[in-house]
């Protein structure tokens, strides 16, 4: 069994995305609907990371990301610059309509309610190939240059999940026939990709990656597990589903040995604040902690919505679980020594399952929000002070638990 990689993930960390500035969002805006020059947008954006650096390193965080402030959503642009992914808008590629998604797939099911169609469709249209340059570059080159080399390995990319473009879609939907014959063959050519870019990535000097997965977590969901049952058309069910995940995760997280590779499940951060999806961990406990290739597990404990700590007991000697145990959806600040109580409580449950100490267990763990702040442009229905007092809380938490470390 290798040894619990640390630093990253550190006692206080994030979950990448930050709150942006209203000038930029507008920016944004502005240059999506033809009103300024897209020019515009690289001294401001260099300008408002930097500032965004200093927010983290003020809350007396190790954990620097750019708050995602080059991305207009938190899944950014690697599939959308994939060789054979195409994004595009219903109706415009034959085949493709509101019928290919998974209406009861928890995010396509909240999109459907505001819009006629989920936000950016991309599609496969031919074979998937890494392009030989990363979509997150920008990003890292800003980031190496506003942080000293002795720092880049504290820097956090964040990648979308490898289900994001299929488990959307309804079975055989995510990818034409005569492209691809099943999943398998799909499955292995995004693997590769993925394969490359941590490589590519890894080459640049990064050794930090969490990916934003909410799918994993839909299987937490009594009712999208209903809505699988009841769909006709899948030819696995949620379980075969989820185990096929997995290997396929697998596949894509092969890496380095000195990278540290962490998994986010989300529940959904959309307009307003909204969730996606409810469910306790424990369906997925076991597979999840014990099958999946990560070093560390971002869980949203924030509302009873999540369940207990309980699912943790599964939680092997050589794995990290980060406790987003602090909301970034509301302003409202949460109780230090409740908090602390919370932790100290999933310690317990750790320590049941891997027959060691209290404060053995307690090594395993660490504190952050329970999701980023601005999965979306607008983002959390909060202010850029409240999400400073609320880094700032998870500092504390983390000082009073782990007294010294980082």
């Amino acid at each position: 069994m290798s040894a619990v990689k640390r630093n990253p993930p550190f006692r206080a960390e994030h979950v990448g995305s930050l709150l942006r500035p209203q000038e930029l969002v507008q920016k944004r805006y502005d240059v999506a609907d033809g009103k300024a020059p897209a020019s515009e947008l690289v001294p401001l954006e260099d300008k408002l990371i930097e500032e965004v650096i200093k927010t983290q390193k003020d809350a007396g965080l190790h954990v620097v990301s750019s708050g995602e402030y080059t991305r207009h959503m938190f899944w950014g642009t690697f599939f959308e610059e994939l060789n054979g992914m195409r994004e595009l808008q219903l109706g415009v590629l034959k085949g493709y309509d509101a019928d290919m998604f998974r209406p009861y797939a928890p995010d396509v099911k909240s999109f459907f309610e505001s819009k006629a169609i989920p936000n950016q469709v991309t599609v496969c249209t031919g074979k998937i190939s890494h392009p030989g340059h990363s979509s997150n570059q920008r990003e890292v080159d800003i980031m190496k240059k506003l942080v000293p080399e002795s720092e880049w390995k504290n820097i956090k990319i964040t990648v979308i999940s490898p289900s994001w473009y299929h488990f959307r879609y309804k079975t055989g939907r995510a990818y034409p026939k005569d492209v691809y014959a099943n999943d398998e063959e799909y499955f292995e050519d995004v693997a590769k990709a993925y394969q490359e870019e941590l490589k590519f990535l890894h080459g640049q000097g990064i050794r930090n990656i969490q990916i934003d997965d909410p799918n994993l977590a839909y299987f937490c969901s009594e009712a999208m597990l209903e809505g699988w049952a009841a769909d006709k058309g899948n030819d696995k069910t949620a379980d075969e589903m989820l185990d096929a995940y997995v290997k396929f995760y697998n596949k894509c997280f092969e890496r380095p040995e000195d990278m540290h590779l962490g998994i986010h499940l989300c529940r959904g951060n959309y307009v307003g604040s909204r969730h996606f999806s409810e469910g306790a961990y424990d369906k997925i406990a076991k597979k999840l902690f014990q099958d999946l290739n990560v070093d560390t597990y971002y869980l949203e404990y924030d509302t009873p919505r999540a369940g207990g700590f309980e699912p943790l007991a599964h939680l092997p000697k050589n794995k990290n679980a980060v406790l987003g145990v602090v909301t970034s959806k509301f302003p409202e600040l949460e109780n230090k020594d409740e908090m602390v109580a919370r932790v100290n409580q999933a310690a317990d449950f750790v320590a049941k399952g891997t027959g060691q100490s209290k404060e053995d267990a307690l090594q395993q763990l660490c504190v952050s929000p329970q999701c980023g702040f601005a999965s979306h442009a607008e983002g959390n229905a909060l202010g850029y002070e409240d999400m400073r007092k609320k880094l700032q809380l998870v500092r504390s938490i983390a000082d009073t638990l782990w007294p010294g470390q980082q």
